[in-house]
């Protein structure tokens, strides 16, 4: 992968290109949507086919569970971790275990739950939280949850944001 200060142009075939862009003169990004749904005007005047999103919203679950340890230690960790993490909806928490849900943004299911694998592990010591494990993990994209809210199925929208307990 060949990497260039902002500004040049990509080589094509491994040549340098002659053109240069002007000094504050936009480029405009052929991989993202315009406003209509359709493909950006470079792309489509050399018949790009019409590129997904790069990203989708994903609804997380994650639950954790170990020892014991005093609510206050846990409900202050947790409120740590919704300011490290800011699209934390809610938390709810007892002394052994906590819920945390939140939207993730990510290209697949697979990039989705691997980031909310790692959340717990990554912010254990920051947001000095307790050192349990995860005991269950639930990526639905957010078609499927708002579906089940409407149905009545899964759990309810987050509300009232924040860190409480069960």
């Amino acid at each position: 992968m060949r990497r260039a200060r902002p500004g040049d142009t990509p080589r094509a075939n491994g040549k340098p290109s002659l053109a240069r862009r002007a000094a504050g003169e936009e480029r405009t990004l052929t991989s993202v949507l315009d406003a209509t749904g359709g493909a950006g005007a470079p792309a489509a005047e050399h018949g790009g086919a019409r590129e997904q999103p790069l990203s989708r919203l994903w609804h997380i679950t994650l639950s954790v569970s170990g020892p014991e340890e005093p609510l206050k230690e846990v409900r202050r960790g947790l409120e740590q971790l919704a300011r490290d993490h800011p699209f934390l909806l809610t938390s709810r928490y007892a002394n052994d275990h906590a819920e945390i849900r939140y939207w993730e943004e990510a290209r697949d299911l697979h990039d989705a739950a691997a980031v909310a694998l790692r959340l717990w592990g990554e912010h254990r010591s920051t947001a000095q939280l307790p050192p349990w494990e995860i005991v269950g993990l639930e990526v639905v994209d957010r078609q499927t949850y708002h579906q089940r809210v409407a149905e009545g199925y899964g759990p309810p929208p987050a509300s009232p944001v924040g860190v409480h307990p069960f």
